[in-house]
């Protein structure tokens, strides 16, 4: 397969070499960074971006709060479910790790014993990215942005091939999307009832609205008696 590779007749393997040599042409502690990156760092990263994402969007409050905060509830849910599928997936392809199959490769990691596709890492970083994206775009497009750099690490690392990768993106995007509808269908009133409620509602909204916290913008767009006299005296 180095063969191969070299020849440029299996781009996979090609570009699993091309991406992990850089590995081996870097310093030592540079190798230790992207080891740590790549294995705990960026899905931290993640999850700190799904709490600011949060923390912004119950800041703001107003009627988009519970469309919001129920996507952001999704994304992790999406994460969790891609990684189920994912599991019979790896055990139906049984595709072994690169470096057990291709000499020459720099592992920066060692212990990985378990099918090479698809990758976790991958799958759960591009669900969590997609789903941010759902919730507020700013914040997704850095969601997104973290899942890429995620994919390349788990290839520069020398513990997946490009095409895990691509195939954890893949799957990632796909369960985030098509099961988005039906999930928010189901969450949407959790969200909504959790608004409405004097004690919780702070989860949703963090601005008081008619001597309560959150939810009072979300009791079906009803205002409180008397508001729109006082608008217009005002």
């Amino acid at each position: 397969m180095a063969v191969l590779a070299e020849s440029g007749s299996n781009p996979d393997v090609e570009l699993l070499y091309d991406i992990n040599g850089l590995a081996k042409a870097a310093p030592h502690w540079f190798d230790r960074v992207m080891e740590f990156v790549g294995e705990y760092g960026l899905p931290v990263a993640m999850v700190l971006l799904v709490l600011a994402c949060w923390l912004t969007v119950r800041r703001k409050g107003g009627p988009d709060a519970v469309a919001s905060v129920t996507a952001l509830v999704w994304a992790p849910l999406a994460a969790a479910v891609a990684v189920l599928v994912n599991a019979p997936i790896r055990g139906f392809v049984e595709r072994p790790r690169p470096f057990l199959d291709h000499q020459g490769l720099e592992v920066l990691i060692a212990g990985k014993s378990d099918y090479s596709f698809v990758s976790d890492h991958a799958t759960i970083t591009m669900a969590l990215g997609v789903g941010l994206f759902v919730a507020n775009r700013r914040f997704g497009i850095a969601g997104i942005a973290l899942a890429l750099l995620e994919g390349f690490c788990r290839v520069y690392m020398g513990v997946h091939y490009p095409t895990d990768v691509i195939g954890g993106f893949a799957l990632g995007t796909a369960v985030a999307l098509l099961l988005s509808p039906p999930a928010t269908a189901l969450l949407t009133p959790l969200v909504r009832a959790i608004a409405r409620s004097p004690r919780a509602g702070w989860l949703v909204s963090g601005r008081p609205v008619g001597g309560e916290r959150g939810g009072a913008l979300f009791s079906g767009g009803r205002e409180p008696a008397g508001a729109g006299e006082k608008d217009l005296a005002a």
